[in-house]
């Protein structure tokens, strides 16, 4: 894949985060989503979600503020190194909502996980070298020998 449209991708994949975690940016946002998720997770075959005491809200927001942050600094500065760590961090969100789903009846979860799993793949994907690079990382090497104190 191409650097420009691996930039892109991440990008969108930020412009995702943004859009699916401002429900759980606020406990008060959360508090109307919660009511929300557990109606499509009951329609979906699930049962109904479990009510959520302050301390559960406090942490889902918690969660929402940083991943709202971390979209944010990706949206404005994306970079191959930024999509990577993005990369193994949906993997392990992945990784948690699998877990989460196989402790309880909650389909709900797919319309997270499917996602995760996407954008990691795509953000973990190849990418091209610049025109006119022949290696991933330039050596550290100085046209001049090294030499020491002592004249070595």
């Amino acid at each position: 894949m191409q650097p420009t449209t691996y930039l892109r991708i991440t990008r969108a994949s930020a412009l995702y985060d943004i859009v699916q975690i401002l429900p759980f940016a606020t406990p008060w946002s959360f508090a109307l989503f919660h009511g929300q998720l557990s109606h499509l997770n009951v329609w979906l075959g699930g049962a109904p979600l479990p009510a959520f005491a302050p301390l559960h809200f406090v942490l889902s927001s918690l969660l929402g503020a940083l991943v709202l942050l971390w979209s944010l600094y990706r949206l404005g500065s994306p970079s191959r190194r930024l999509g990577r760590f993005d990369a193994a961090g949906r993997l392990v969100f992945a990784f948690w909502i699998a877990w989460g789903m196989l402790q309880a009846r909650m389909p709900v979860l797919w319309i997270f996980l499917l996602p995760e799993v996407a954008w990691g793949v795509l953000e973990s994907m190849p990418v091209a070298q610049p025109s006119g690079s022949r290696t991933l990382r330039a050596a550290f090497r100085s046209a001049a020998p090294m030499r020491s104190r002592r004249g070595g």
